[in-house]
């Protein structure tokens, strides 16, 4: 397995910077999901016309781009067209930087639609970004994420669509925290699928300051906290044990949320803490 960090962690780092600290941090990837001031990376010339030039220093360092982190929903209808823009303008990027895997996100609303809908809509959708030029280059990985964190729910929508180009991504701490499931149940349900794997560790700790209020599909998560990998209550050793297992080659995601909430500790003490431990799993 290989091991990346998001841009979502590091947002005041600059290229230099990402080069030099994933370098010497010991990754082998970066994914990106935002850069300095601007989230969507596909509409910055380091990442489109100047891409050959950013990639060499990427790869001058040691680093792939793991992936582009998209903000496509798929399974809102009402975000169609800016979908489809959004993909378009992502191929570009990613084939330009060489990267394999795009994640996309599965959203939608259960208020308005039923689930069978809502994943009839992502399978148009999909099928539909699949179709464009450049599309067969990538792995789209739909997020186990907001309404569709239980991979029994993914799991309709990727058996829909067997097209070896769509497949799952696997955030470890969603499935778990938020969906309820074992690591076996999430295997069993999506695990031939899982080209991409997030990562994070909470520990239940409602009375802290930093413990988080998150709004899922059956309401909300209160008293969780993020904490370095391997300290907290999620079964990720569990989890990547039964990856290894099963043969999965892929990326380990670092996935910190820095630029969301700022409040959590620094990229310079949880990316190096991140590779000191997968490295004794993987």
């Amino acid at each position: 397995m290989k091991l990346s960090f998001m841009t979502l962690g590091c947002p005041t780092w600059d290229l230099d910077t990402i080069c030099a600290r994933g370098r010497e941090y010991g990754f082998d990837g970066v994914d990106l999901r935002g850069y300095l001031d601007t989230l969507d990376v596909t509409t910055l010339p380091m990442f489109t016309t100047q891409a050959a030039q950013t990639r060499r220093q990427l790869n001058a360092a040691g680093l792939e781009v793991s992936a582009i982190s998209s903000s496509i929903n798929a399974c809102n209808a009402e975000a169609h067209q800016k979908n489809l823009d959004e993909a378009k303008r992502t191929i570009v990027t990613a084939n330009g930087m060489g990267a394999k895997i795009v994640r996309i996100f599965g959203g939608g609303d259960l208020e308005k639609h039923s689930r069978a809908e809502l994943a009839q809509t992502g399978h148009d959708m999909i099928e539909e970004i699949l179709a464009l030029d450049g599309a067969h280059d990538i792995h789209w990985v739909f997020e186990t994420h907001d309404l569709w964190i239980k991979a029994r729910d993914c799991k309709v929508l990727l058996d829909s669509i067997p097209n070896a180009n769509f497949g799952a991504l696997w955030d470890m701490g969603h499935t778990f925290r938020a969906g309820g499931e074992i690591p076996e149940e999430t295997y069993a349900a999506i695990g031939p699928r899982v080209g991409y794997c997030h990562v994070k560790d909470a520990t239940f700790d409602p009375s802290h300051p930093q413990a988080m209020t998150e709004q899922f599909a059956d309401g909300k998560k209160v008293g969780w906290r993020y904490v370095l990998p391997g300290t907290g209550d999620l079964p990720l050793a569990e989890s990547i044990a039964l990856l290894k297992a099963n043969g999965y080659n892929g990326w380990l995601l670092c996935e910190h949320e820095k630029r969301w909430h700022p409040e959590l500790m620094e990229p310079e003490v949880i990316f190096p803490a991140f590779v000191q431990w997968a490295k004794k799993l993987i």
